[in-house]
């Protein structure tokens, strides 16, 4: 089982979109400085997840929310629910 997920820069305007199959591992190095391309926008919280059955469909749920189109809807999510992550 995958999880596509959203966290937001808790010190910058900034989303980031990735894949895992570890999602509490993978928040840890996000917030400790371990992700090169997540670094300097730490700390983070989570703001969406998503469960998918297969890698492909986790990588396609993922380039999505990459997208334009993903991140309007990150950003309609973070602006509709400011108490939570949405689960999905």
């Amino acid at each position: 089982m995958f999880t596509v997920y959203a966290i937001k820069s808790l010190s910058h305007n900034f989303i980031y979109v990735g894949m895992t199959e570890n999602l509490e591992e993978r928040l840890r190095r996000h917030n400790s400085g371990c992700n090169k391309s997540t670094k300097r926008f730490a700390p983070f919280s989570l703001l969406y997840t998503e469960q998918c059955e297969t890698g492909q469909e986790a990588r396609n749920r993922e380039k999505y929310l990459k997208s334009t189109s993903g991140k309007t809807f990150l950003r309609f999510v973070l602006e509709e629910n400011k108490t939570g992550v949405i689960v999905r």
